[in-house]
């Protein structure tokens, strides 16, 4: 896993009063759709650098830190995940890309692309989920999973994400936690607690099973088989409801799309490019 990368150009832009960092790896061939990157809950656009690295390079990455995490400032108010979706377009829209992107949604980031590909559906050609599910509708995780999701301690103590690693991220993690440790704390950024609390209520209560057959977009679900944060059900039953939907199952864990990118990689890109 590469983390010494350059994030590409890092810049700040307020957009519908909200202020948020990004980070966008320009492409060499303006011919390919720009991808823009959704992260998991807590997570700067630093811990997504391994997938970046091993995207092909003639595509333009965008990703960004929401509101309240890593380098992004604490909102003064909270929001929901029906507010962001405009926030992210409108950025889109300040870095000059207009048009149709593709967009990948990682864990919670995967709920916000569920909502970004209904809410604008013109702008998100083609949707892939990784290690997500469909919000508070959905086959939950062990509680003892869910308990130690509920604070950002493992983003801000890199023994405590260690000693959790195995139980909640599951995959590699069970018998090389360290990686885990190395994925969420390398070069990373944290923000302040607030901000992680924030996140975790803009998805409360929300849930994409109403609205899942409404979004038609060719939508690639990436799922581990030892996923403990979203059992390995949650991804067929999308893949069922999707109209236009394919679903890939990989060996691992919630977070192998960093700490194993060199082998999901090809298999986004295939998608990407078919």
């Amino acid at each position: 896993m590469s983390s010494t990368s350059e994030p590409g150009v890092v810049r700040t832009l307020t957009v519908g009063g909200r202020t948020l960092r990004v980070a966008v790896r320009p492409g060499t061939d303006d011919e390919v759709p720009p991808l823009l990157l959704m992260n998991g809950i807590g997570a700067s656009l630093e811990v997504l650098q391994p997938l970046v690295d091993a995207l092909d390079p003639r595509r333009t990455v965008i990703r960004f830190d929401v509101p309240g995490v890593g380098g992004s400032p604490r909102p003064v108010l909270p929001y929901v995940l029906p507010t962001l979706t405009p926030v992210v377009a409108g950025l889109l829209d300040r870095l000059g890309h207009t048009g149709q992107v593709d967009v990948l949604g990682l864990s919670w980031g995967g709920a916000l692309a569920q909502h970004f590909a209904l809410q604008h559906r013109r702008r998100c050609r083609r949707l892939v989920l990784v290690a997500t599910g469909t919000g508070t509708l959905m086959v939950p995780a062990h509680p003892r999973v869910l308990a130690r999701m509920l604070t950002p301690r493992r983003h801000r103590d890199p023994e405590y994400a260690r000693e959790v690693a195995g139980l909640i991220y599951g995959g590699t993690m069970r018998t090389d936690p360290g990686r885990a440790a190395a994925a969420l704390h390398t070069h990373t950024r944290v923000g302040p607690r607030r901000g992680y609390y924030y996140q975790l209520a803009a998805s409360a209560g929300w849930s994409s099973l109403p609205f899942l057959r409404l979004i038609r977009q060719p939508t690639l679900i990436v799922a581990g088989d030892d996923d403990p944060i979203i059992p390995m059900v949650n991804a067929r039953v999308m893949a069922r409801l999707l109209p236009n939907a394919q679903l890939h199952v990989y060996r691992g864990g919630h977070i192998s799309l960093v700490t194993e990118a060199d082998e999901l990689a090809p298999v986004i890109e295939r998608f990407l490019d078919g």
